[in-house]
């Protein structure tokens, strides 16, 4: 699993939760992540793997089963990471770069419908509506979430404990709202 985004989105608590949530279900579980240069605005980039052994917490290039993509842009730039018929879920959310704030560059504006295409399954997610939805803008993550869990067979009070345990209690019921407004969203598109 790859989660892309930029400094602020909450994609590194969104991957501790995800990694704490696969650990109660019973699997293996290493994580990775890097931060771009900037606090916020910056790429950063999660890696979470889970099985019954998992040695490394890299995913190769062409190996992710699932891409959350909190940015489109950062979305195209770890797109070579999933398999082939992976999923993507991306928040449709657009935070120009500073090289597009100049001028020097711009952005792409196919950038959707470049990874419905190279997806297997392409879930387009209003992230943020949702979270505004639900009581906060800062749980975009917890949506990104809740609609994740929609394709993964982990128990539902695996992620609640773990929502609990790492979310702040004043923050809490929103996320929790978030998370169900997440699975809401992709529930149809999974099968499950």
């Amino acid at each position: 699993m790859i989660l892309a985004g930029v400094g602020g989105q909450g994609n590194v608590l969104s991957a501790r939760i995800l990694a704490e949530t696969a650990m109660r279900a019973g699997y293996s579980v290493k994580t990775s992540e890097v931060h771009g240069m900037a606090q916020r605005g910056g790429s950063v980039v999660c890696m979470v793997r889970w099985g019954r052994e998992v040695y490394s917490p890299l995913i190769p290039r062409g190996r992710a089963d699932f891409l959350l993509a909190y940015e489109l842009l950062e979305g195209l730039r770890f797109l070579e990471y999933l398999r082939p018929g992976g999923t993507v879920l991306v928040n449709e959310y657009r935070l120009d770069p500073l090289p597009v704030l100049r001028g020097d560059a711009a952005y792409p504006e196919e950038s959707l419908e470049l990874l419905r295409e190279a997806a297997g399954n392409c879930v387009v997610l209003r992230a943020r509506d949702l979270a505004t939805e639900a009581g906060s803008t800062r749980a975009v993550g917890t949506v990104m979430l809740g609609a994740l869990s929609a394709f993964l067979e982990f128990p539902d009070n695996a992620w609640e404990e773990s929502l609990r345990e790492r979310i702040p209690p004043k923050a809490l019921e929103a996320n929790l709202r978030a998370f169900v407004l997440g699975r809401k969203a992709t529930g149809e598109r999974s099968g499950r």
